[in-house]
């Protein structure tokens, strides 16, 4: 059990689980981008010393790598799942599309931007891409368009998500309804 400190009194409270100090990690990625992803910012923004920190993770090393897997977790198998129980009432890829343009995705953005200059966020970030793709393929594989129109439709596609996670200039409702209703006709069209 760790204690936080509020103020001047001490507070006992639950251990933190690695899961917890992932999550703050995802929050300080965000917020700070990832030069602040080290053991003592981190302690301090959960009100904990470091030695929770080193606890769960042999070095900040070992803490880059299970944060960049449960990045992977949350933005990629989590929702990969998630589609896969929800088939019987809803084409999956029209859920996808659905989800992945409802909303700005700032943990997308600072991972991609950490990926710029760190080979072990580049390797992470490809093998997601290369994930998404695959899932993306395999769902308009199963909607019947032959492999090679599949293929070219999932990349673009996954271009246009890129492109709407990345943009400093976000569309509005409407407009988003719009392209999205747009997208949906190009991945549903008959091949």
């Amino acid at each position: 059990m760790f204690t936080r400190t509020s103020g001047d009194v001490c507070v006992t409270s639950v251990p933190l689980s690695a899961n917890d100090w992932l999550d703050q990690g995802l929050k300080t990625l965000t917020q700070s981008g990832y030069t602040a992803l080290k053991a003592e910012p981190l302690a301090k923004a959960m009100g904990v010393s470091r030695g929770s920190f080193y606890w769960h993770f042999a070095d900040v090393g070992a803490f880059h790598t299970a944060l960049l897997k449960r990045w992977r977790e949350l933005s990629t198998e989590q929702i990969i799942a998630n589609l896969e129980q929800s088939r019987n009432r809803e084409a999956p890829l029209n859920l996808l599309l659905r989800g992945a343009f409802s909303s700005r995705l700032p943990v997308e953005v600072a991972v991609r931007s950490w990926a710029t200059v760190d080979p072990a966020a580049r390797a992470a970030v490809q093998a997601i891409d290369k994930r998404r793709l695959s899932y993306i393929e395999s769902l308009l594989t199963a909607a019947g368009c032959p492999p090679e129109v599949a293929r070219a439709r999932a990349q673009i596609l996954y271009w246009a998500f890129l492109g709407f996670t990345l943009s400093d200039k976000p569309l509005p409702k409407q407009r988003r309804s719009e392209f999205l209703d747009e997208l949906m006709r190009i991945a549903n069209a008959p091949a």
